[in-house]
């Protein structure tokens, strides 16, 4: 049932009650029927009259039903475009390891490899094989060294080149705000083509961009 439908169905009640009533208080009063008919009329113009009252936007905003709440959308895709249009970005601790990694390891690829190497951080987030931060998984550590060689190769890692960071600082704001991960299909590891990490030939390779090829796990069936 509508809320129009509803709010008249109760005003009519209102009206049969306010009228029954006082024709019952009248009729105990005097078995003249015109006076019975006096009170309903009173009590109808007394309805009117209130109903008068009412402004039409208040009105209005009875007998209208609630518009539905908008749905939030996923985060926009990342062109150069919508990026170039983005305020100078903030954030805590895990922001500031990302646009980290993505300076050191990325500032020199195109935006779809900072996005791409972006991906990786954040999936490894999501994989329970990994820790459950961004700054974890950035500075983890193996029994080789670091997941990332720049986190512990005694080098200097100041940020010279500002206007580098600065747009790699919006691509990971975007990233840790939901935008889509697409371009390397879940993949959890990256390396140049200049070496050829043993690794590589036990993950499935997802795609090349840039500098970086990309792998994620193989799927795990009950036969292997």
């Amino acid at each position: 049932m509508s809320v129009l439908k509803s709010w008249t169905g109760g005003a009519m009640l209102l009206l049969a009650l306010a009228g029954g009533l006082r024709a019952e208080v009248t009729v105990s009063q005097s078995n003249d029927p015109t006076a019975t008919e006096q009170g309903l009329l009173s009590a109808l113009w007394q309805e009117r009259s209130a109903l008068g009252a009412v402004t039409a936007k208040r009105i209005s905003a009875i007998t209208t039903a609630p518009k539905a709440a908008r749905k939030t959308g996923a985060a926009p895709a990342i062109t150069a475009q919508w990026l170039a249009s983005q305020p100078v970005p903030t954030g805590g601790e895990q922001f500031q390891c990302l646009a980290s990694v993505l300076y050191h390891e990325a500032r020199g690829e195109s935006l779809e490899g900072q996005i791409a190497v972006a991906e990786v951080v954040l999936n490894r987030v999501d994989d329970v094989q990994f820790p459950g931060t961004v700054c974890g998984v950035v500075h983890q550590g193996n029994n080789r060294g670091c997941q990332f060689s720049w986190t512990c190769d005694g080098r200097s890692d100041v940020v010279r080149d500002r206007q580098a960071y600065a747009q790699v600082a919006k691509v990971a704001r975007a990233m840790l705000d939901g935008a889509p991960r697409d371009l390397t299909e879940g993949a959890t590891y990256f390396h140049t083509p200049a070496v050829r990490p043993s690794w590589s030939r036990r993950f499935v390779q997802t795609t090349r961009i840039g500098a970086h090829i990309f792998y994620r796990k193989p799927v795990q069936t009950a036969s292997n």
